[in-house]
């Protein structure tokens, strides 16, 4: 090589040779000049290979020399943020591959559920929201649709639509573990800003999640995406339908799914607003006519709508799938590639196949680097495989049945009313084209005999009474089915128990019960990806107002403490249920009201009813929690009937010795649940009195024993230090009761009682003395008895002693007589 051809290295800067030069732009030898050799002519030869990719990276040094970096990607992703655009660190060559890797991935997926979209769009066609003109089997043949189909999917958007999406909001939450104060404010703040950020400003959420109910039971799968909009700068959950999710043919779920393809229509405006906020890279983006699929064409077709030739949206595809970027590799302990895919989200132009954005799709300190989750997906029915089976796959054949008998009924009436037939080749008739009119006779010509020889009607019988039969039972089948029959409870017996109303309406709607415990399970799903990404987007404390007052919510209200559940009962379907639920509470609870919570009882009667105002209606209860209160306050709520309660740190003997003078009072002692309930309260003083003065006992033994625990034995100790004290609290009780009483030795006698003393007394001497009377009396009454009876005896004892001198005399008489004879 000549002499004059040998430059310095440096020189290769001043010939504005770029710093990035592509593989083909240096596909020749770069003749390289060591600076230092021992000869001008050493020559280092660097041939390019051929299998070499990428960039190579030339760098200037301070001395005149340069470097050349065969693989600059190796410093890829090292600064910046974690979740930029990787897309603007990358070569064009490594995303035009990406890009045409993955639309393929996305042909194919799309192509192996050609069966599935083409039964989804002809299932539309039996919605019957459009009407057929049809020309088979005759003009003007009925083309009316039996609304079997429609009527079920109606009905069961009503019925899930009012369940899940109640007036006053959709949430709420369970607090996880031991329930703190501080617990239960933060799950009462994450419910009420939840609530109100879903009903007030994600204005999104009620239509598209009542569209999305529609979509379910037809489709058999739904999905709903969970994510920050950069446009709206708040999160969001929009609705998704099924044709515009793809996933590859051997997927079971969205957890595993290696390749989750969602097919976005944006405005032109919207994407170059993303744009230029550096969410998209800026590149051109030309919209291309939307390729019509066979659901679409039948959707269109049902709206009204045809396809405009001038089209301002763009088509997107948002993969979310796990990808081995070269320079963003997953390694292992020693920094070496390990092969794993990382899941990452890539955002491509269907309409010109170029990526706009590649993102991370997991968190930054994630070492395992699990995927981030947007989409839920709502299921109708389990299906065989990734989508779920909907009404169309499951009633859609009674329905086509339905329809086809319905439409020959109408037909055969038709022809009944309007007969056809045929008539001689000679016979005119005049306006024959036009049909009859009521009250018109057209001329004939009938030659050859009478107009009835001329004419032959085709023997239509009319509607068939087996048709009509067959078509009753098909509806019945479906509708059954599909639990849309309308149970009336009220056809029955009236005097039935409750548990039989309630197992007859469990029996017609075991579907809907199973499938509202499915949309339940989807929307805890939903709702907790969404309090994800509140916890990540929200600022530190968001105030808000609301009904009545000002609120606030803190991001680090959304941590694993709260569950964020939806509102609605999954066990419970109906309003029929519900009311039928609470009423057997409420008779169960009025044969034992001791026993329940006659409040809340009585709150989920009429929250079941639906009424809305029930803090108006129902008097409202005291703070759930007690607080410590003055002895005259509790003498107070005693007499409300209201539960008293002591606390630590009171002035025990004071409360003691208030409740007994007031208990002592002729009022309360007239009220026995009253003075129960002080009795009670001043036991709860003497019980708290005496563990403090059991604790400051303790507290002592620790400092002789250097702040060593306390042994089991010692333990027993202070247990039993405790009780002494309990039995102490009560002797006082006892005594401070005496001396209220009158009966301590303290005091003098109360003048009022010693009176009433006297009084006693002299009743007692009265009393005396009239015993003594009486026993005088009594006395004298026995003395007169005894005479009485001793005058009684003399008079027998005369008459006796008469009557036997009588009979003596008698006898002798008759003695002497009887000598004379």
């Amino acid at each position: 090589m000549a002499e004059e051809d040998k430059k310095p290295v440096g020189s290769l800067m001043d010939r504005n040779v770029p710093s990035q030069l592509l593989e083909e732009d240096i596909r020749a030898e770069i003749e390289l000049e060591l600076p230092g050799s021992q000869e001008n002519d050493v020559m280092a030869m660097v041939d390019m290979d051929a299998s070499m990719d990428g960039e190579i990276e030339v760098t200037a040094e301070d001395d005149g020399s340069v470097m050349v970096d065969f693989d600059p990607q190796d410093e890829r992703g090292f600064g910046g943020d974690f979740y930029m655009n990787l897309a603007e660190e990358m070569p064009d060559r490594e995303l035009s591959r990406i890009a045409g890797d993955l639309m393929g991935e996305f042909d194919s997926n799309k192509a192996s559920r050609q069966e599935w979209e083409e039964t989804y769009a002809n299932g539309l066609d039996l919605l019957g929201f459009s009407y057929q003109e049809r020309t088979q089997p005759f003009r003007g043949a009925s083309g009316v649709t039996h609304p079997l189909l429609g009527e079920a999917a109606t009905k069961f958007q009503a019925q899930a639509f009012n369940e899940l999406l109640p007036p006053s909001g959709p949430v709420r939450t369970v607090i996880l573990g031991k329930e703190t104060r501080q617990k239960q404010h933060q799950s009462q703040r994450v419910k009420q800003f939840m609530n109100y950020y879903i009903t007030n400003v994600m204005e999104e959420y009620t239509p598209d999640m009542d569209q999305m109910l529609f979509y379910l039971p037809l489709a058999g799968s739904t999905f709903k995406k969970v994510y920050y909009d950069e446009n709206l700068g708040r999160a969001v959950s929009k609705f998704v339908p099924a044709e515009n999710l793809v996933v590859p043919y051997e997927t079971s779920d969205l957890e595993t799914c290696p390749n989750i393809t969602q097919v976005l229509r944006t405005s032109l405006n919207d994407l170059r607003k993303q744009q230029v906020s550096g969410f998209y890279l800026d590149i051109d983006v030309i919209p291309a006519q939307a390729e019509m699929d066979s659901i679409s064409d039948e959707i269109n077709l049902i709206d009204g709508f045809e396809p405009s030739q001038i089209d301002y949206d763009c088509t997107l595809l948002e993969c979310h799938v796990d990808l081995d970027l070269e320079g963003y590799e997953d390694t292992d302990m020693d920094g070496e590639p390990t092969g794993i895919k990382i899941p990452y989200v890539v955002t491509i132009s269907k309409d010109n196949g170029q990526v706009l954005a590649i993102r991370r799709n997991y968190l930054e300190d994630d070492e395992k680097k699990r995927k981030i989750q947007y989409f839920v997906h709502y299921k109708f029915l389990p299906g065989f495989g990734f989508y779920g089976l909907g009404l169309i796959h499951t009633i859609g054949g009674l329905s086509r049945t339905a329809t086809s008998a319905l439409r020959q009924l109408i037909d055969a009436g038709t022809l009944s009313n309007l007969p056809a037939g045929f008539k001689a080749r000679g016979m005119r008739i005049r306006d024959d084209d036009e049909p009859l009119q009521p009250g018109e006779f057209r001329d004939v010509d009938a030659p050859g005999g009478a107009i009835r020889d001329s004419l032959m009607p085709l023997p239509f019988k009319g509607p068939d009474q087996t048709l009509f039969q067959l078509l009753g039972f098909v509806v019945d089948a479906g509708q059954r089915f599909a639990t849309i029959t309308d149970l009336k409870v009220g056809d029955g017996n009236q005097q039935a128990a409750v548990g039989t109303t309630i197992a007859m309406l469990e029996q017609g709607s075991r579907v809907m019960s199973a499938v509202h415990k499915r949309l339940h399970y989807a929307m805890r799903l939903e709702f907790k990806i969404l309090g994800r990404v509140m916890n990540e987007s929200l600022p530190q404390v968001y105030p808000y107002a609301v009904a009545g007052e000002d609120s606030e919510v803190m991001a680090t209200d959304f941590d694993d403490r709260i569950d964020i559940l939806p509102v609605s009962n999954p066990n419970v379907f109906s309003q029929a249920q519900r009311i039928t639920l609470a009423q057997t509470k409420l008779e169960l609870a009025g044969a034992a009201p001791e026993l329940h919570n006659m409040h809340e009882i009585y709150r989920d009667m009429y929250e079941a009813l639906g009424v809305t105002d029930v803090d108006r209606i129902m008097k409202s209860l005291p703070d759930a929690e007690p607080k410590p209160t003055d002895p005259a306050q509790e003498n107070i709520d005693v007499l409300d009937m209201m539960d008293l309660q002591a606390f630590e740190g009171q002035d025990h003997q004071s409360h003691i010795t208030a409740h007994l003078i007031f208990g002592g009072t002729p009022m309360v002692a007239n009220l026995p649940p009253v003075a129960l309930a002080l009795q009670k309260h001043i036991m709860q003083h003497v019980k708290i009195a005496a563990r403090e003065q059991a604790a400051v006992a303790y507290m002592q033994q620790m400092e002789l024993r250097d702040g060593k625990p306390a042994t089991p034995e010692e333990m027993l100790e202070i247990e039993a230090l405790t009780a002494q004290y309990v039995a102490q609290g009560m002797q006082m009780v006892k005594d401070l009761s005496q001396q209220l009483a009158g009966g301590g030795e303290e005091e003098g006698p109360d003048p009022l009682i010693a009176l009433k003393e006297k009084e006693l007394e002299i009743k007692a001497q009265a009393e005396q003395s009239d015993t003594e009377l009486d026993q005088g009396k009594l006395q004298l009454d026995q003395q007169s008895l005894a005479m009485r009876e001793a005058q009684f005896g003399e008079r027998i004892d005369a008459q006796e002693r008469q009557t036997q001198a009588r009979i003596d005399a008698a006898r002798e008489r008759e003695f002497i007589k009887q000598r004379g004879q």
